[in-house]
């Protein structure tokens, strides 16, 4: 009888977290935004192109020796800027264009590849303020399947991506101003 008492205490705790993640949320969205002292035509104009980013991008300026690869016409549907790094927080992914809407929005594709694979989707958009000043948002989604959601629990992806959107977008402001 104890043993088939010790049995079910262990077959409920190794049950527990894949219970307890069935509840969990699988996806996540994280936007953040910056004031720019510029008019929306020159600040879409820059955001538009990919490799702009480079100059501002929390992640592109980790490991300033990354490897990186242009596919295509900057700041056109199907661009593909890529990038590959030993360093584990960079990695080796693409971002593509897959859609703009000329002085509105920009959205992009991240596909991840190592440390992990991932596709999701991310976007920048501009709103006119006033003449001078541009509202600039980033946006990204991400998702993490069952079982693997229950990391939710211990680590907060809004927040952890989103000081890096908002130091990324901090960066484009003193690019910009």
């Amino acid at each position: 009888m104890m043993i088939k008492k010790i049995a079910i205490v262990i077959a409920t705790l190794i049950s527990l977290p894949f219970i307890v993640a069935l509840f969990v949320s699988q996806t996540y969205d994280v936007e953040r935004s910056v004031i720019i002292n510029q008019p929306k035509p020159l600040v879409f104009d820059y955001v538009k192109h990919l490799k702009n980013q480079n100059n501002f991008s929390k992640w592109a300026q980790i490991d300033p020796n990354m490897e990186k690869r242009f596919t295509g016409t900057d700041a056109t549907v199907g661009f593909i800027s890529a990038w590959s790094s030993e360093n584990p927080d960079v990695g080796v992914g693409e971002q593509e264009i897959l859609n703009i809407l000329e002085g509105e929005r920009i959205d992009f594709e991240l596909r991840f590849l190592s440390p992990f694979e991932a596709t999701e989707p991310a976007y920048m958009t501009t709103e006119a303020i006033s003449a001078d000043k541009t509202l600039v948002k980033w946006g990204f989604s991400g998702h993490i399947d069952y079982p693997m959601n229950l990391t939710f629990l211990f680590i907060d992806f809004e927040a952890m991506i989103g000081n890096d959107l908002q130091q990324g977008l901090d960066n484009l402001k003193v690019i910009l101003d």
